[in-house]
């Protein structure tokens, strides 16, 4: 009222009065302002401290991962925030860009900057549609193995087991150095934290489930987040079944985002290592590795061909001692025992019969028991060669035998005798005085044909008393054809039986 009253006093009426009440209200609005922030600020300031307080010393990693992971400051549904990364466009013939281990480094934003005024210096075209921003997560991966087995020798079932390390950045988990722990076990975190969807495509299965126990995760200061998960696959490989024993299985298994294209993840090779890490107790079971590497999956063994995929090759060999020493080794020992008999009498049907039935049937028994075991295909394979050869030289033998007797009892023809002293595949001969040509041991009633019984040739015994005689061409006695047969036999299957073996072993080992 004092201030009314003066200022009527002074200007003469109410013209003061608006102009005083306009500036009391505004002076209120800022103090109301002003009251406002101070307070804001102190809430902030507050919550300020209350975060840092939760990194001293003393602190659980349970307390810093339970204030890492609060739903309003972290959403694992969202992928780990990526510092932008310039590309040309697919249409440009530039090649020069940046490595994604320089684009996710938050130290590095002057190499974005050069590339951009590279760029821009280069190329007619302006700036918006010649470069793109890519944004992609960058996931490190490393494969140790642990063991490798095969539950049959003769399978392409391999099964194998191993650590897959997968490491990304997350600048969303770092936390304070005032901390002391070097990094944060968020086992018991495991649901709450974004983790990459990788599917392991190109096998057979899993032979244990993921259980907590089977799996690390580690978060470290700087919020580099290491994945580590045990796993044991059974791997479908791929072999030559027509060479077996002599093929080398490939097993094929590959590691794929399941969700997430190749622009917004990316897996990479740990250290761009080209074979796999072997763990020092590495144990092996009838599984006998010989060459493994690590590369980017072609694109036709892709899954889909717009996500990033990485493939692990493991090629293995056959124990082949093995397959010699049950297979090979055998067969041949029972091939030429059944060859014996063509060194026995034409006559000894007993001890022939029996060495050609048992090696047959002894070699019908191992052949079929270790088929069993082999997988099943519908071409020609090694194995059965080799069992089909061995069988028909263990035939052929008895089958001579059978010849053999059949000739060596067939009656002899004009009565021919046989004298055991005499070669059974070729005769000597020797010149007779008086220009004639006799045979060796002429006997008493061998036929001769006589040219001195006038103008007709005759014939009759040698013993007749003719001067001048000529031997008429006889055929030979039915048991020295029997002797020859064997003889020749001797010969020729053990011959023919070396070729094969040399034939089978070159031709097949070869081909690997």
């Amino acid at each position: 009222m004092g201030w009314v009253a003066l200022g009527r006093r002074a200007g003469g009426g109410g013209r003061l009065a608006p102009i005083l009440s306009l500036s009391l209200a505004s002076l209120a609005s800022s103090l109301v302002f002003s009251t406002f922030c101070i307070l804001t600020l102190a809430l902030t300031l507050a919550s300020l401290v209350s975060a840092d307080d939760i990194f001293e010393e003393g602190k659980s990693d349970k307390e810093i991962l339970d204030n890492l992971l609060l739903s309003t400051r972290y959403d694992k549904r969202l992928l780990p925030p990526v510092q932008g990364t310039l590309r040309p466009p697919p249409h440009t013939r530039h090649d020069e860009y940046i490595p994604d281990h320089e684009s996710n480094d938050p130290d590095n934003p002057e190499h974005l900057e050069h590339h951009r005024h590279h760029y821009h210096h280069t190329s007619p075209h302006n700036y918006s549609s010649l470069f793109t921003l890519r944004r992609t997560l960058t996931v490190n991966v490393s494969v140790l193995l642990l063991s490798l087995a095969s539950p049959d020798e003769s399978s392409l079932k391999y099964e194998v087991e191993f650590l897959l390390q997968q490491q990304w950045y997350d600048p969303r988990l770092r936390y304070s150095n005032r901390s002391r722990y070097e990094f944060l076990n968020a086992i018991h975190h495991h649901n709450d934290i974004w983790l990459p969807d990788t599917y392991f495509i190109m096998h057979g299965d899993f032979k244990d489930p993921l259980i907590p126990v089977h799996f690390a995760l580690r978060i470290y200061r700087n919020g580099t987040v290491n994945y580590l998960m045990r796993r044991h696959l059974i791997l479908s490989c791929q072999g030559r079944l027509n060479i077996f024993p002599f093929d080398d299985p490939l097993c094929s298994f590959a590691i794929e985002s399941i969700s997430y294209e190749q622009t917004a993840i990316t897996y990479v090779w740990k250290n761009d290592e080209g074979t796999l890490r072997k763990s020092p107790s590495l144990t092996t079971l009838n599984a006998y590795l010989i060459q493994n590497q690590t590369i980017t999956c072609p694109i036709k063994a892709s899954w889909r061909g717009n996500y990033s995929c990485l493939k692990v090759d493991l090629m293995f060999t056959r124990d082949r001692a093995f397959y010699f020493t049950t297979v090979f080794i055998p067969g041949i020992i029972l091939v030429t025992s059944s060859f014996i008999t063509f060194w026995l009498e034409w006559n000894a049907v007993p001890a022939r019969v029996m060495i050609g039935v048992t090696t047959m049937l002894n070699f019908f028994t191992t052949s079929n028991g270790f088929r069993s075991t082999l997988p099943v295909v519908s071409n020609l394979t090694a194995m059965n060669v080799w069992d089909g050869v061995c069988m028909c030289f263990i035939y052929a033998s008895l089958l001579e035998f059978v010849c053999v007797n059949y000739v060596g009892r067939k009656r002899p023809l004009h009565n021919v005798v046989y004298r055991p002293g005499e070669n059974p595949v070729t005769q000597g001969k020797k010149k007779r005085e008086g220009g004639t040509t006799t045979g060796t041991g002429t006997g008493a009633n061998e036929i001769v044909a006589c040219t001195n019984c006038g103008p007709n040739p005759c014939t009759h015994t040698a013993t007749n008393g003719c001067a001048a005689e000529v031997r008429k061409k006889e055929p030979p006695h039915p048991i020295r054809v029997a002797k020859t047969i064997d003889v020749i036999a001797r010969i020729t299957f053990p011959a023919a039986y070396f070729v094969f073996i040399t034939f089978f072993f070159i031709h097949y080992k070869g081909v690997t």
